[in-house]
């Protein structure tokens, strides 16, 4: 009874630390959808996969989300049309590249400032480079959720119809078009009706239904989006609370004792524990003491991607084998970059 009620405690802290940067993420989401043109933004992000993963690494520092709000508006992005490397390096990006994260990083660790510096350059190296892997993919339809899919189908399509030749919208010749119509001056052809003149039209008055509008798509926005994630936040954060409460903490760090276990068991740790990357350095500077500034790092630029709670946020954009490829490399890389920094710093 007493792990259960741990459980359900872990649970709400866990949801009252996520529900405010998901609710800013979800606002940021729909002020993209007003405030940014879709063709603009594509026209201008670089054509190079490389600089393309860059940049989307470094619009972290634009939109100061979390985990939990990155996920949102890395899927505004992907249906504005961006490309999968720009969206994949932002959502892996921004929740340790942002300055509240870095300041939060600094403030924890100052002691060793090289901390901050590192977990920042870390996260960048490897959000960047996994964002370079999936430039391949230049469809990105196969690696979303069907509903997704079939809404970047929908945009393309649209994009495709506006886009098309001038030849191929014009209208009909006017004398070929039935109705009455006169010779103006200079030889004009004009359609009777329009060439007559209008009594007593009247004055429109001026009101303002574009803004209207877009204040309505935003809060439709707002609702759909927290509808859509909030559910799959509340089950995240449902096993998390689970998982860190049954399964024995002392199990993950008696693997401690060496370089390389050390390394995995502050990974495991960061997995389990699912900390929101705004507070994570100061739950990791308790094990300063124990473990190495390697596998400190490995924990601060593991944690805020592999973050339990989050994988729910992220199944309602990705194929689960999307995920699990996103994973194994973020695992792979932390740990190689980790490894190499205890051997030779």
């Amino acid at each position: 009874m007493n792990q259960l009620h741990n459980a359900f405690t872990l649970f709400l802290s866990l949801l009252v630390e996520a529900i405010p940067f998901l609710l800013l993420g979800v606002l940021l989401s729909s002020a993209l959808l007003l405030s940014i043109d879709e063709r603009k933004l594509i026209a201008n992000l670089p054509k190079n996969p490389f600089l393309g993963a860059l940049i989307g690494s470094c619009v972290g520092f634009l939109f100061p989300v979390c985990e939990c709000g990155n996920v949102p508006v890395a899927r505004r992005l992907l249906m504005q049309g961006v490309p999968t490397s720009v969206a994949i390096s932002f959502l892996l990006a921004a929740p340790t590249i942002n300055p509240i994260v870095f300041w939060s990083t600094w403030v924890a660790f100052r002691d060793q400032p090289e901390i901050p510096f590192l977990r920042l350059i870390f996260s960048l190296g490897i959000a960047t480079f996994i964002g370079c892997v999936f430039s391949v993919q230049k469809d990105a339809r196969s690696l979303l959720q069907p509903f997704l899919a079939k809404r970047l189908s929908i945009l393309k399509s649209h994009s495709r119809e506006t886009d098309r030749p001038q030849w191929e919208t014009q209208q009909t010749p006017a004398l070929l078009q039935s109705g009455t119509f006169i010779i103006g001056q200079g030889g004009q052809t004009l359609r009777m009706e329009e060439a007559l003149p209008k009594i007593a039209a009247p004055v429109k008055k001026y009101t303002p239904k574009v803004s209207t509008k877009k204040l309505q798509s935003f809060i439709d926005n707002v609702v759909l989006e927290l509808r859509e994630l909030g559910g799959m936040l509340i089950l995240g954060s449902a096993i998390a609370a689970s998982i860190q409460t049954f399964v024995p903490r002392e199990l993950v760090l008696s693997l401690g004792q060496s370089t390389i276990s050390s390394i995995v068991a502050m990974m495991l740790l960061a997995a389990i524990v699912s900390i929101c990357s705004t507070v994570d350095a100061f739950f990791v500077l308790s094990f300063a003491s124990s473990f190495t500034t390697g596998s400190l790092l490995a924990f601060l630029v593991f944690g805020p991607t592999i973050d339990i709670k989050s994988v729910g946020l992220m199944l309602s954009i990705f194929r689960p084998r999307m995920i699990l490829y996103i994973f194994t490399l973020v695992a792979q890389l932390t740990f190689i970059l980790s490894l190499s920094y205890s051997y030779f710093f």
